[in-house]
């Protein structure tokens, strides 16, 4: 059961064992077997103190009961209290069961219905509070929900709460514990009047599949629909009223709906040592829709991984995610300046709002394209900038892939003139004052052959002592552009 989910069904007018039917398929309401329990409060304890603001009473293991005064009685393992006003505190054989006056007892500053009983284990004491049922639920029913959710949930929770103490009761000196190894148990001071009256309402009741108490296990928060235990732990035994099943009114927990958790291809390679560079991830599902295994596929190979083992690994909430793919190709080429490139990709699971941001070096990121992702989640968006540009998939401001950098070069063009000492050109964009040098190739090496810069209007003219060989310019004009070189001009005769 998740507790929000039966929120919201007591909400809709649901009856709690209306909404007990629906997340436990096949179980029906029937009578408690036991109708007390024993509480694990403290173990393995150098020295405890019992106390009450009345008198109250303390029987040895022989079955002798002695009279305590009100106040504080501390001891260790020698079980020694002061039992007798006008004699020395002296040992007690084990164990010790106190029990109450006409006030409640009290243990480490918290007070608690029913009876203390302390053994003696291994030289250390061990406390456990022995009480009835339904006083034990009194003080875990608030700890577990809200007070002041509807009567109809607080009962639901009481009676899962009573069923699951009982389903999981250990043998030996007590039945369970007061924290979250069972159930958090806060005593009397968590009691609230409104879940007092839930489990009253439903004393006794418990969950029953083929007579037997049921394991109700429960929780906060489903997202939509609830797991299969099979789904929950990798060694869970398929039971059939603990099956996945919708939860459609859950959606008012704050944990509805968490996330997105961006995490970055490096991030993830490390985490799960993916081999080479990770390229993809890809999950699957098990019958109760959360992830089963996650595989990240890398340019070395491939790693899968269990969806609890990503959950613990990456600190996610639940096995209930969905992997989202946000990734540019780098671009294997510089684009010359008035030139266009086409950017490929993946956007896989990235929501509707998908588009390519860019960003000129020292700018903030600013919308380039809206992005339509094809078949499998490829993207393919040409772009023409016009100097050294950031692009990068955006679903959100938060949810961003990894940007990459397009590189533009200067439109470079070289010819001959009819002097046979100069060459002559253009670069584009026009930056007056570039330099512009003219380069030989000499064997395997590209030489200086003369330098010029450019004019006004983008041209340039360089003397050159102009012989039979291979020659091109390079300009590198800066302001956010990468040196350009024009095409090969081939000098015969």
């Amino acid at each position: 059961m998740s507790q929000w989910g039966a929120h919201g069904f007591a909400q809709q007018g649901a009856t709690y064992d209306q909404i007990l039917a629906h997340y436990y398929r096949g179980t029906e309401l029937g009578r408690a077997p036991v109708a007390r329990i024993r509480v694990l409060l403290g173990e393995g304890k150098k020295a405890l103190a019992i106390a009450s603001e009345t008198a109250f009473a303390v029987r040895d293991g022989s079955g002798t009961v002695h009279r305590l005064a009100p106040g504080p009685h501390a001891f260790g393992p020698t079980l020694k209290l002061e039992v007798d006003a006008d004699a020395p505190a002296r040992a007690l054989p084990g164990p010790l069961l106190f029990s109450p006056g006409s006030a409640p007892l009290r243990y480490a500053g918290k007070a608690y219905r029913g009876q203390l009983r302390v053994n003696v284990v291994g030289k250390r004491l061990q406390l456990v509070n022995t009480l009835g049922l339904e006083p034990y639920l009194y003080g875990v029913v608030p700890r577990e929900v809200p007070s002041d959710w509807p009567a109809e949930s607080l009962k639901a929770q009481a009676v899962v709460a009573r069923s699951y103490a009982l389903a999981v009761r250990k043998t030996g000196a007590y039945d369970v514990f007061a924290d979250t190894r069972s159930q958090v148990y806060g005593g009397i001071a968590a009691e609230k009047p409104t879940t007092n009256a839930a489990v009253d309402a439903t004393a006794g009741e418990v969950l029953l599949y083929e007579g037997e108490v049921a394991t109700t296990f429960f929780f906060s928060t489903s997202g939509g629909r609830t797991a299969s235990i099979e789904d929950v732990w990798a060694n869970g035994t398929p039971t059939p009223y603990l099956v996945s099943v919708p939860d459609p009114h859950e959606t008012a927990s704050p944990h509805h709906s968490w996330g997105p958790y961006p995490f970055t291809s490096a991030k993830l390679r490390s985490s799960f040592n993916v081999p080479g560079q990770l390229v993809d991830v890809r999950v699957a599902l098990n019958k109760s829709q959360r992830v089963q295994t996650m595989t990240l596929i890398g340019t070395k190979g491939q790693v899968t991984v269990s969806g609890s083992d990503v959950r613990t690994r990456l600190g996610l909430r639940s096995t209930w995610f969905r992997v989202g793919v946000l990734a540019l190709d780098r671009p294997a080429k510089t684009v010359e300046y008035g030139g266009a490139i086409r950017l490929t990709g993946l956007a896989r699971a990235a929501g509707r709002n998908l588009r390519l941001e860019q960003r000129v070096s020292g700018r903030i990121w600013e919308p380039a394209a809206r992005v339509a992702p094809a078949a499998a989640g490829v993207v393919q968006v040409a772009v023409k900038p016009t100097t050294t540009t950031w692009y990068r998939l955006a679903a959100s401001a938060k949810i961003v892939g990894q940007p990459v950098r397009v590189f533009v070069a200067p439109r470079v063009r070289l010819e001959t003139t009819s002097d046979s000492a100069t060459v002559r050109g253009l670069v584009r964009p026009v930056v007056p004052g570039a330099r512009v040098s003219v380069q030989r190739l000499e064997g395997l090496s590209w030489r200086v052959a003369g330098t010029g810069t450019v004019d006004v209007g983008g041209a340039f003219e360089v003397s050159v002592d102009l012989t039979p060989g291979t020659y091109r310019a390079r300009g590198a004009p800066g302001r956010g552009l990468v040196p350009g070189l024009s095409p090969v001009l081939r000098v015969v005769g």
